[in-house]
């Protein structure tokens, strides 16, 4: 018996989808208009419609206000989460930086740093008192003009306050390791929490994120350590669609195992 044939508007899906992952439509091309896309299928409006929805939200295609629908750029930005600072000093960059120009991207950051009171969840992160000073950055980072993450970074002043690095974005030093390597505190270690969800308001209009659909996000929850003293923690959001992340993780030497060992 021959298959039953799928929704009309899944037909243009899949035509559409096909092309945009063959070349045929290329990053930045624009797609037919609606009324072209209902000649050509004969399909009516709102078919047509449902099936642009759905390819915005499988993040292939955007939106542009009073010009059509185009083809994304799905170049993704890698991040390398392990070894990643590699305690580089004065006249180093980013990681955000090094991630952006190995991708052939410019990249440029907007941060705002403000003394607060640590708040409960802060405080427990950090395993000190609710109410202490924290240093709180606020980050938007854009690759050729494009938001592209998120960062809400928090660090004790009992450690940091008074020193040279008190605020993240005016110390000699760039990046946490860096700074906390100058002021003499030496990071070995951090964790990282990964989850995935849907994106908040206010960070759907910071990362310019379809609200039509699209609107998932990465969600990593950072501590850096220096023995057992957590020196800062982050909370960092990357669009799902515009980032990759890559952890290398090593693992204990291999040794042959004793005579007590064997089999």
């Amino acid at each position: 018996m021959a298959g039953k044939e799928p929704p009309n508007y899944q037909r243009v899906v899949d035509d559409l989808r096909r092309r945009i992952l063959s070349g045929d439509l290329a990053p930045g091309d624009k797609l037919p208009t609606e009324k072209e896309l209902q000649q050509r299928w004969g399909f009516s409006t709102t078919i047509v419609k449902h099936a642009l929805t759905l390819l915005r939200s499988e993040g292939l295609i955007e939106g542009r206000r009073g010009s059509g629908n185009y083809v994304r750029d799905r170049t993704r930005l890698v991040r390398r989460a392990h070894s990643r600072d590699m305690r580089r000093r004065i006249g180093s960059t980013s990681p955000f930086t090094r991630d952006s120009e190995a991708a052939g991207r410019q990249p440029s950051w907007e941060a705002h740093s403000e003394k607060i009171p640590a708040a409960p969840h802060t405080a427990d992160r950090l395993g000190i008192q609710p109410g202490e000073p924290v240093m709180f950055t606020r980050y938007r980072y854009l690759a050729d003009g494009v938001p592209i993450q998120l960062a809400y970074s928090y660090e004790p002043l009992a450690i940091t306050g008074g020193t040279q690095v008190e605020y993240p974005e005016q110390g000699p030093v760039i990046g946490v390791v860096a700074r906390m390597d100058f002021i003499g505190v030496a990071i070995d270690r951090f964790v990282e929490e990964v989850t995935t969800r849907p994106a908040m308001p206010e960070e759907a209009g910071a990362l310019g994120l379809d609200r039509r659909g699209g609107r998932w996000v990465i969600a990593v929850e950072r501590t850096y350590y220096a023995g057992q003293t957590a020196v800062e923690t982050a909370d960092i959001v990357f669009p799902g669609d515009r980032y990759r992340l890559v952890y290398e993780v090593p693992v204990d030497p291999w040794s042959p195992p004793g005579p007590s060992e064997t089999p």
